[in-house]
């Protein structure tokens, strides 16, 4: 639980912890930024890891200095295609046996809910995973399962890959500095996160509604 805790602590206060990131790191700040981001789309067990707000609150510290822009846009659109690259081939030849194994975290309900994007959207799921926390960790990994042709695959991964690293940094980097942002940025956080999630919840509502039709 106190893992967890410092976890939504660090989102909640992106800014705060990444400042303090880059004061204690240095140039070193890329390649944290860097693994963070591989990891939040290269491994399914770490879901939890922030996305979007760290994208966000890195725009607004480039904008300032503390980031070279153009550089921080393209190191971190090469580690969200690599980290979904990776994801697909643990799927493409171990995905089975990872869902299968009982000490391993992986909850079912969100490789269900993965399946459903796929059968809804098909390959384009690999694009618009990107905007859904959670989904976009396991969007790769079900892709890898189901065999989903590569080629095809890279292509919503670069895409989709370049639409939010470069969406969100850029937002961060033209709004984060704004005084009501700055003052609020917990909030707006709250609200990244809330408006992420949101497609998520509309599905599920959907889904419980049908289902009450049903009986």
């Amino acid at each position: 639980m106190e893992f967890f805790a410092s976890i939504i602590d660090f989102i909640l206060n992106i800014n705060v912890h990444l400042g303090e990131i880059i004061i204690r790191y240095g140039a070193l700040s890329y390649a944290i930024l860097f693994i963070i981001i591989f990891a939040e789309t290269g491994f399914v067990f770490t879901p939890f890891l922030p996305g979007d707000s760290l994208l966000f609150a890195a725009g607004a510290f480039a904008a300032i200095g503390s980031f070279n822009v153009v550089g921080l846009l393209l190191l971190l659109w090469t580690a969200s295609i690599l980290g979904d690259t990776m994801n697909y081939w643990i799927g493409h030849y171990f995905g089975k046996k990872i869902i299968k194994n009982p000490k391993i975290p992986i909850k079912q309900d969100h490789i269900n809910k993965t399946k459903k994007l796929f059968d809804k959207h098909g390959g384009k799921a690999i694009f618009l995973a990107r905007f859904i926390p959670i989904i976009r960790t396991f969007a790769p990994f079900v892709a890898g399962i189901g065999k989903m042709d590569y080629v095809k695959f890279l292509y919503y991964n670069i895409s989709g890959g370049f639409v939010w690293i470069f969406g969100f940094i850029l937002l961060g980097y033209f709004f984060g500095n704004i005084p009501s942002v700055k003052e609020n940025f917990s909030i707006l956080i709250i609200l990244i996160i809330i408006i992420s999630v949101l497609p998520l919840l509309i599905a599920f509502v959907r889904e419980k509604l049908s289902r009450k039709k049903s009986l």
